[in-house]
């Protein structure tokens, strides 16, 4: 998994000179200081879709956790990296220091899970990503997730973080398995998971996906190593 990889961004506190660099080339400057601030306006619509209790997947710092906690939503954060964990305990969330592909409490009950701030490509597949998540929520459950915007499709593969050490001298962090998936390639991929895409929906320059538990479908969770 990840946690290794973004562990010197998630460090970085207020530095945003951190970079994702894909290994097709493609490279995305990672928000550090939106990750460590408060909930930004775009999430607002996220948060409003999730009307139960929601697992925030990949939840970082915990910005998102915080403020499905302040609308009245019961929500725990899960994430791979200690630090991420701390911080976001520190600002008042309930969080898990852990795997989302190992044993969290309540599977099959949730209401939603959210995957933001490109979560989609935790583990480098999406169809498993969500498989998983569709584990994890009750029937009538649905998937909150940032898309990039239309276009690029699924990419998979290795990337890398680069972080800001001394002028002319970048840190390349360790490579990891990742994904991008885009508003168009969301619907085939959801599909294959078990879920139907019941919207796509654009704020602030941003695109995001709410995906609801196909009828039919219910695929084994895997494990991605």
């Amino acid at each position: 998994m990840s946690a290794d990889g973004f562990a010197a961004a998630l460090l970085g506190g207020s530095t945003d000179g951190h970079w994702l660099l894909h290994g097709d080339g493609a490279r995305h400057r990672l928000p550090v200081r939106r990750w460590h601030g408060p909930a930004e306006p775009a999430t607002a619509a996220v948060v409003a879709r999730c009307t139960g209790p929601t697992l925030d997947l990949g939840c970082g710092p915990g910005r998102l956790t915080v403020a499905l906690a302040r609308a009245g939503v019961t929500a725990v954060g899960v994430d791979v990296s200690a630090y991420a964990v701390a911080a976001a305990r520190a600002r008042g969330a309930v969080a898990l220091h852990r795997d989302l592909f190992d044993a969290l409490p309540a599977e099959g009950h949730w209401a939603h899970a959210v995957l933001l701030d490109g979560n989609i490509g935790i583990g480098g597949d999406p169809v498993a990503l969500l498989g998983r998540c569709r584990a994890l929520l009750h029937a009538a459950g649905t998937v909150l997730v940032e898309l990039e915007p239309p276009g690029p499709g699924l990419w998979q593969g290795r990337a890398r973080v680069v972080s800001p050490r001394r002028p002319g001298r970048p840190a390349l962090g360790p490579a990891f398995r990742w994904a991008r998936l885009d508003t168009r390639a969301v619907h085939p991929v959801a599909h294959r998971a078990g879920f139907t895409v019941r919207d796509v929906f654009g704020r602030d320059g941003r695109w995001f996906g709410e995906l609801t538990v196909a009828a039919t479908a219910a695929p084994a969770a895997s494990r991605i190593r």
